[in-house]
């Protein structure tokens, strides 16, 4: 079993983010969520895994987070540059973040060990991975929930905040995958950033979603995997009122 180098993106938007504004927060990775920092909850999943060696907390001022986490020798802190992609080429590059790289985000406040293990498991020797969640078993438990959706060949997939980086191929590829995330809200922006030919399959429903990853795989001369999580609530992150409602629900029911 690899022992993954997690990255835990916790840092803020430029321009500020409307759920920690209507909160009176500064800092979206402070929202409370279940009467404590959002933050705490991917960060003990991620401590609680065997699949992961340490976790790197990225943020733009690490002093802003570090009082609230816990005193662990596995966790450290790194100031985000510019951009993420600038930040994990540069962890990668000076071996700060050893291969292989598990990258999650302070808002998958549902994480939990369960999933870590099942992601790892199945991203193992890929260049490049990320979870996905289908809509059908997610709207069948959570009718209520709005999730931004790409539609292929036999279903429709949701991100599930989860990335794997396996090798140093996928450095060349990480700013092309910098720019389609940024883009994740925008379904069509993201295929058309991959390829017209997407642009086609989807639009015609010609492709599975492993078919339209294979054909990125080639393009960009790497090996993608696009992982369906098992259970649906991988995909439920905290963006919005409603989602944060949602999750304090879930993680109440839990309880």
């Amino acid at each position: 079993m690899s022992r993954w180098t997690a990255l835990l993106l916790a840092g803020s938007r430029p321009q500020g983010d409307p759920l920690a504004r209507s909160m009176m927060l500064g800092h979206k990775a402070l929202i409370p969520v279940a009467g404590e920092p959002m933050v705490l909850h991917p960060l003990r999943a991620l401590l609680a895994s065997p699949e992961v060696a340490d976790v790197i907390v990225l943020t733009q001022d690490p002093e802003d987070l570090r009082p609230v986490l816990p005193d662990d020798a596995r966790i450290s802190f790194r100031a985000s540059r510019g951009t993420i992609a600038a930040t994990i080429a540069e962890l990668i590059g000076d071996r700060a973040a050893q291969f292989p790289v598990l990258v999650t985000t302070a808002d998958h406040a549902l994480l939990d060990p369960a999933m870590i293990a099942e992601f790892t498991s199945k991203a193992e020797g890929a260049d490049l991975a990320i979870a996905v969640v289908e809509r059908r078993p997610l709207l069948a438990r959570f009718p209520q929930t709005k999730r931004t959706w790409l539609s292929f060949r036999g279903g429709s997939y949701s991100g599930a905040n989860l990335f794997a980086f396996g090798s140093s191929r996928v450095l060349p590829a990480v700013e092309q995958w910098r720019a389609v995330e940024q883009e994740r809200k925008k379904g069509w922006r993201v295929l058309a950033a991959i390829g017209p030919a997407l642009v086609l399959g989807a639009v015609l429903r010609l492709r599975t979603l492993d078919q339209s990853v294979n054909s990125v795989g080639r393009k960009l001369g790497l090996s993608i995997r696009a992982i369906q999580m098992s259970n649906p609530i991988a995909a439920i992150d905290v963006d919005k009122p409603e989602d944060h409602a949602l999750v304090e629900d879930i993680l109440a029911s839990r309880a």
